[in-house]
């Protein structure tokens, strides 16, 4: 069965003023969508047809087209999800345990994340992962995530940060860390905690 681009659990401008509805119309159809149809293109015909995301993540992340393509349909798949119009705030419940335990306290894991988002080069991610049931923080390049062997970070990522410039630049330009700081603004801690939960 062919991969399909997500539904926004939100309007397109339902994160403004944070993230404006141009940007996010053009992320997710355009962006978002494109790796969709060329990972499609990609695994047609091929022995990979019929597995699923993590499988071609894990086990054939050595495809070019299926690294950038299938990393970007995930990486983008789970970004939205952990957005949303009443993000924001400080998490609380079973993930703000966990960030305590890892970090010391919320404000020193916002410092840490925001420096793992703001020094990686280029275009990437910046990732919050679940290993061996704690939280730990990492960066990725391109569409790469923790699920693909080799990245440098591993475990079951909850929480992403897209540094793509497309992911920014028409409302903050070349301003990166306002888009990060931003960011904490729109979190949704609720599914965080939810998808903290399941990893654990």
């Amino acid at each position: 069965m062919a991969f399909e681009l997500p539904e926004l659990p939100y309007a397109h401008e339902a994160l403004e003023p944070y993230i404006d509805k141009q940007t996010m119309e053009i992320h997710h159809g355009k962006h978002h969508g494109g790796y969709v149809t060329k990972l499609n293109a990609a695994v047609e015909g091929t022995d990979m047809t019929g597995k699923s995301l993590e499988e071609l993540l894990k086990d054939h992340s050595d495809v070019p087209a299926v690294r950038n393509n299938g990393g970007g349909h995930w990486n983008h798949s789970l970004f939205w999800t952990i957005m949303g119009p009443d993000g924001g705030g400080n998490p609380t419940g079973d993930i703000m345990d966990a960030i305590h335990e890892a970090f010391g306290d919320f404000e020193k894991f916002k410092t840490e994340f925001s420096n793992a988002a703001a020094t990686r080069f280029g275009s990437g991610w910046a990732w919050v992962c679940v290993k061996d049931g704690k939280l730990e923080i990492c960066s990725s390049a391109n569409q790469d995530n923790p699920l693909m062997p080799g990245v440098g970070c591993g475990g079951t990522p909850i929480l992403g940060l897209d540094v793509w410039e497309h992911a920014y630049y028409l409302k903050y330009q070349n301003k990166r860390p306002d888009y990060i700081d931003a960011f904490f603004s729109v979190i949704n801690w609720e599914e965080v905690n939810k998808k903290f939960l399941a990893a654990k």
